[in-house]
Order: C-alpha cells, then sequence, then structure tokens
C-alpha cells in the first residue's frame, strides 16, 4: 500500500541536491498564536482561552502518548510488523488541540495520519495499526467514536464530510463536522469541489488544512502562490491561519469554528502552519529533498517542548508528573508492541467477500484463481 498525491512528484535521484533551507515564517499579524515557541503565553484579539492547570497537563499527557505510540509504529515498520507507516512527528499540536475541541456528537473524517485525533476519539491505538498490518480494512466502527475510518485517497474525505454536514443540517442536529486534508490535497479537486458545495449549502463543516510544508517532495510554494488559509475567501466563508505548534492556539481557534458551524454560520477553513519533522511515510526518504537546516529551525518550535517549558515555569507540573508519563508511555509503546504481533493474519480469501450483494461472476472467478494459486504452494511443499 503506498500512499501519494497527484501534487507531489517522486524524489531526485541524486541525494547531493537538495533544496536550500526555508524560512518557517509566517506573518505574525495573520498567525493566531497563544503560546510562543519559548514557552510564553500570549493572548489574542479574537481568539482567546482559559485553561486550568489539570487541562494544560492533559494536553501535554495527548501529545506526549501520541507520539511515543507513533514512534512505536515507525519502529514496527522497520522490524517488518507493518507494511507502511505514516508518522506524525511535529504535527501532534493541530491534532490534539482540534480533537479536544471536538463534542462527542461531531463527525470526523481523518486522512491516513490523524493518529492524535483518534487518540482524542478513544479509538484504541492498535486498531490504527490493523490497516497498516493488513489484517483489516480499518479496525474499528466508525459510528462508535463518530471517528471515520482513515482516508488513502488524497483529498477525498472533504466531500464525504461535506455530504455529511449537509445531511446534519437538514436533519436539524447541534452538532458539527471536521475534515483533515494536508498542504497537498489542497490542489485536489476534491477539495475544490467540497469547499463550493459547503459554502452554497452552508454545511456546519470545518476544514482543518495541517499545512506540514511538504506534500511528499514538492513544498507549500509549489501548490499556492497565497497563504492557504486566504483560499477560503474565494469560495465565500472565512479562513484562519493557526500556529500549528501551539496546541493552545489549535485547541482556541478549531473550538470557535466548531461553535461556529453549529450555530448555522457554515464553514470555515482553518490552516494549521505546522512541520512535517520526519518522513512522508516510512517508504520516503526526506533527506533526498530537503535539507537538515531547515528541520533544525523547527526543531526549535517543538509543540510539546513549548508547552513542558510552559508547565514547568508555572509550576503547573513537576517532575513527579513527567517521570509517571513517561512510565505510562512505556507501557502504552509495550501494549502496542504486543497487541501488533499477536494481531492473527487475515483468511486470504476474505478479500472477496463483501464486494457486491448478490455476488459477481467475475469476482467468482478471480476468487477461484486466487484459490488454485494459494493451493499451488501446498501442493510444491509435498
Amino acid at each position: 500500500m503506498t500512499v501519494d498525491s497527484t501534487a507531489a512528484r517522486k524524489p531526485r535521484r541524486s541525494s547531493t541536491k537538495r533544496t536550500r533551507a526555508k524560512q518557517p515564517t509566517a506573518d505574525q499579524t495573520q498567525l493566531v498564536q497563544l503560546l510562543t515557541p519559548e514557552g510564553e503565553r500570549v493572548e489574542h484579539p479574537d481568539y482567546s482561552i482559559d485553561l486550568t492547570p489539570e487541562e494544560l497537563r492533559g494536553l501535554y499527557r495527548d501529545m506526549v502518548l501520541t507520539r511515543r505510540f507513533d514512534a512505536e509504529a515507525t519502529t514496527l515498520q522497520r522490524q517488518g510488523e507493518l507494511g507502511l507507516w505514516a508518522s506524525l512527528l511535529g504535527q501532534e499540536a493541530p491534532q490534539i488541540g482540534s480533537g479536544r475541541a471536538l463534542r462527542d456528537d461531531d463527525y470526523v473524517f481523518p486522512t491516513y495520519r490523524e493518529h492524535g485525533v483518534a487518540w482524542c476519539r478513544d479509538v484504541d491505538p492498535t486498531n490504527l495499526l490493523g490497516m497498516f498490518r493488513g489484517v483489516n480494512n480499518g479496525g474499528w466502527d466508525p459510528n462508535s467514536n463518530n471517528f471515520h475510518l482513515y482516508t488513502i485517497v488524497i483529498g477525498s474525505q472533504t466531500l464525504h464530510a461535506t455530504g455529511y454536514a449537509m445531511g446534519v443540517a437538514k436533519d436539524g442536529a447541534d452538532s458539527a463536522v471536521i475534515a483533515y486534508f494536508g498542504d497537498g490535497a489542497s490542489s485536489q479537486g476534491d477539495v475544490a469541489e467540497a469547499f463550493t458545495f459547503s459554502a452554497v449549502y452552508n454545511a456546519p463543516v470545518v476544514f482543518f488544512c495541517q499545512n506540514n510544508q511538504w506534500a511528499i517532495s514538492e513544498p507549500t510554494e509549489r501548490q499556492t502562490r497565497v497563504p492557504l488559509y486566504q483560499r477560503a475567501q474565494g469560495y465565500g466563508f472565512p479562513g484562519v491561519r493557526v500556529d500549528g505548534n501551539d496546541v493552545l492556539a489549535c485547541l482556541a481557534v478549531t473550538r470557535a469554528a466548531l461553535e461556529r458551524a453549529r450555530s448555522g454560520q457554515g464553514p470555515m477553513l482553518v490552516e494549521a502552519f505546522t512541520y512535517r519533522m520526519g518522513a512522508h511515510t516510512t517508504s520516503d526518504d526526506p533527506t533526498r529533498y530537503r535539507a537538515d537546516e531547515e528541520r533544525e529551525l523547527w526543531e526549535a518550535k517543538d509543540p510539546i517542548l513549548r508547552l513542558r517549558t510552559y508547565l514547568t515555569r508555572e509550576e503547573f507540573a513537576d517532575e513527579a508528573f513527567f517521570t509517571a508519563l513517561d512510565q505510562e508511555s512505556d507501557a502504552l509503546a509495550k501494549r502496542v508492541r504486543d497487541a501488533v504481533r499477536s494481531m492473527p493474519d487475515p483468511d486470504h480469501m476474505a478479500i472477496f467477500e463483501n464486494i457486491y450483494a448478490d455476488g459477481h461472476a467475475l469476482v467468482d472467478e478471480e476468487r477461484a484463481q486466487f484459490a488454485a494459486y494459494q493451493a499451488s504452494f501446498a501442493e510444491e511443499g509435498h
């Protein structure tokens, strides 16, 4: 299984030619920020948030455990236990911040990288790994947590979210829908169509773009000539850019956008300006197309480090808290390892089930051919 984007091209063959480091800057007058990279609390005229120390510790715990799970999944892939893995390293703040802004009755349409949002929706982390191990097609019931199955096709989930949101509006429900996608997906026609339909029908949907600067090997400037959030203006609804490494700002902005949608004011685009610290997937080598200096610039903006600095400075968390969290992280990693390695292999013939309700002659023929192919191995063994 591969994850690709029509807007992205293959990396260069030469490992010596890499793009120069881009300055990870954004116009501060356009960037919503509540916690600076140095861990300083600041205010914003349009978005504010007041969290208790316990809630702040909860956000920190969410990001730490999500990062540890993600790292364990990457290791498992390297050990041959998973076929592929799409890491979220560096994108913990937009996922946890937006995920914790959701109400239980809101509905989420993710891509294939929203492991932090899944955590916030109480989807067992081990269920996320079944698809990447090839033992199931998702691993969870979307309606149990209002969290749709992962979408591999780039951008298509924005249309699904829009249609679902239109249904929510017709039902008169007091809930919102959120659709996640990346900067590369913003170039897809599906996303443009979703913007059009959501605006025309005033659908209660929030489009949450995690602009992690790279669509596989293509930088954001290959996707757009203006900041991505400004695209919303052309469709008739507002857009906002938030510091995607600031979990507090992501929480505040997403909470406001969701409430706006619930109150009948229609769609909104949130662009979380963040950075993909790792590879696009485990089949990618980012050193072939981006400079080490670029990553170093963004490491100083690490979302977990800045919140820890704030917690420590304000004495909202002590060493006992951090030590206990480290132990919890180790326990989670072990649980994930054990669960993946004990997943039973699927029935080889199950791939042909649930295709057509009443069966299909071509599928029957393919099933028979595959069964004969499998049987040939047993014959050779004798």
